[in-house]
């Protein structure tokens, strides 16, 4: 007599499926194309392989941003169970130990080290690798900022604006200043739209003591705040533009379209509606990236 047995709801599997759902792999839009835009205009300067990096800065972008969101899911395990919204997390749910998505930190950080360690070992750069610590340990902190300081949401555009940087650096093994214009604005755009974020747990924040732009000014105060910063964002966008010579038409085109879309976000949220946040947030946030960063990469190959 045969006898089914039932797959565990433990196998490894199922867990990885929980940590994926769990850590918003789908996320990985927002910064994605602002690091492909700045490998395309580093090689369109110096020249040379693209294929090979690129791929090599995919990896690190997906084993990096896997790293810091563990991270957070981690630092903020507690808070995350105190918080209605935030409470069927993976870790608070018990649907994952701390001890699985620690295990998987070390795993993601441990794959952005190697991946780094290619550059040197094929294009003779040891800068990525030489960051690579460095940069794990900014990202992987940002959780912690909410804690004690308002200023977290620019913590964590911080956190992705090092994309184009360490990109540029990965592929010309130097720096310049449009990937240091194009860091400005991600971050500008990210502490923007994570503000309004963060109105969502306005009264969470409150009584749990996270420092939140929200919790502090209050959601109709936040939201302006919001928008002055991506009025910034738009214009380290444009300068970007004006000052490198490979974007054109298409990438003000992508500009514009972003400007108007920013405008649209903020349309869609206010004080005494916040239900709309959901599409704010990630709908026209991820259009947004891969608007400018789509139509940034055909200006600089056409």
């Amino acid at each position: 007599m045969t006898i089914a047995v039932e797959p565990s709801s433990n196998a490894l599997g199922t867990k990885l499926a929980a940590f994926a759902a769990d850590i918003k792999i789908s996320h990985s839009i927002f910064a994605m194309p602002w690091a492909v835009l700045a490998t395309v205009m580093a090689w369109q300067r110096v020249g040379g392989p693209i294929v090979g990096k690129l791929a090599i800065v995919v990896v690190c972008m997906i084993a990096a941003r896997t790293a810091a969101m563990a991270s957070n899911r981690l630092l903020d395990a507690e808070l995350d169970k105190r918080n209605p919204r935030t409470a069927r997390r993976a870790i608070p749910s018990g649907a994952l130990s701390a001890r699985f998505v620690a295990l998987a930190m070390m795993l993601s950080a441990g794959l952005l080290i190697a991946a780094t360690a290619l550059f040197w070992i094929f294009y003779s750069n040891p800068w990525p690798l030489a960051l690579s610590v460095p940069v794990l340990a900014f990202i992987c902190a940002y959780p912690l900022l909410k804690r004690f300081s308002r200023l977290c949401h620019y913590y964590l555009g911080a956190a992705l604006a090092l994309a184009p940087v360490c990109a540029w650096i990965a592929v010309s093994g130097g720096i310049a200043w449009p990937p240091v214009l194009m860091a400005g604005a991600v971050l500008c755009w990210t502490a923007g739209f994570d503000i309004i974020y963060a109105c969502q747990d306005f009264q969470s924040d409150r009584e749990t003591g996270v420092v939140s732009v929200p919790a502090r000014c209050g959601i109709a105060r936040a939201l302006w705040i919001s928008r002055g910063t991506h009025v910034i964002s738009l214009a380290l966008l444009i300068g970007l533009g004006l000052h490198a010579p490979e974007l054109s038409r298409l990438y003000f085109v992508g500009v514009a379209c972003a400007g108007v879309l920013l405008v649209v976000e903020h349309s869609l949220v206010k004080a005494d509606d916040l239900s709309k946040v959901g599409l704010a947030f990630f709908t026209i946030n991820g259009v947004i990236s891969l608007l400018v960063g789509t139509l940034g990469v055909l200006d600089v190959l056409r």
